[in-house]
């Protein structure tokens, strides 16, 4: 970033509610700087323009001041809100791994050495769908816990990759795990909510997914999705050698009694 882009992001994040609620010329005006500069600077970030980007962090402060004890108080009795929060989010789902996407998210899961999989809390379900999926596909499939990631660490390198799914609130574990695997040379996957997100510095290979409320929680069904569609799409890639391990889990399950 230039001098002045450096000026704008330090004020942007001393007060976020300076870019959610201010105007160009408001932000122009507390670093000094011109209306055309704050544009570039948006447009730098990768947005579209400055409304852009307002959006984005509006939508990032309501998530945060939204608190489960506040939604309960203000949730409606009907289910027709949450219908529609839903369909959208399942929407923005198919939307953002389209073009050709689901393909580029899958393409270092496939040849990597190892895939660790890592989770923040509201997005756990989806990371545990994907590892569970995963595994029956492909060997070399590991879950980081908190409490046993230095030894996760001390074995991760170039060759492997990681999948990250994460919401704001951004749990740290999750986030300060993925910055350490991307220093060691692993690839990121990540799985989050926009360009804001702590994940989406660490690697160009992510996506961005809608995740409404659902009473006083966040809903588990966008992440569940993604990540069902993207093991179904390394299954694909993988072709001969998925369909065969898949066999040797169902012959090993028929075998065991697994099943009735």
């Amino acid at each position: 970033m230039t001098p002045t882009e450096r000026l704008l992001a330090a004020a942007v994040v001393e007060d976020p509610t300076l870019l959610a609620f201010g105007t160009v010329s408001d932000l122009a005006a507390r670093v000094g700087t011109s209306r055309p500069s704050v544009v570039r600077f948006a447009t730098k970030l990768g947005f579209a323009g400055y409304a852009e980007l307002q959006q984005q962090v509006r939508a990032a402060l309501s998530r945060q001041l939204s608190r489960p004890s506040q939604r309960i108080r203000q949730q409606d009795e009907s289910l027709a809100p949450v219908r529609a929060a839903l369909e959208a989010a399942l929407a923005r789902v198919f939307t953002a791994l389209d073009g050709g996407r689901l393909q580029k998210l899958a393409a270092p899961i496939v040849p990597a050495r190892r895939v660790w999989v890592l989770s923040g809390e509201t997005s756990r379900a989806g990371a545990r769908a994907f590892l569970g999926k995963l595994r029956i596909v492909r060997p070399g499939v590991h879950w980081i816990e908190e409490h046993s990631c230095a030894h996760d660490l001390a074995t991760a390198a170039p060759g492997d990759v990681a999948v990250v799914f994460d919401f704001a609130r951004y749990r740290r574990h999750a986030v300060e795990t993925a910055r350490l695997l991307a220093a060691r040379g692993v690839a990121i996957v990540a799985i989050t909510d926009g360009p804001l997100s702590p994940l989406a510095a660490l690697t160009t290979n992510w996506c961005e997914l809608e995740v409404p409320g659902v009473g006083p929680f966040d809903s588990s069904v966008p992440a569940v999705a993604a990540a069902e569609l993207l093991v179904a799409q390394v299954a694909r890639e993988l072709r001969d050698e998925a369909k065969e391990r898949i066999d040797r889990t169902e012959a090993m399950w028929d075998s065991t009694g697994t099943f009735h």
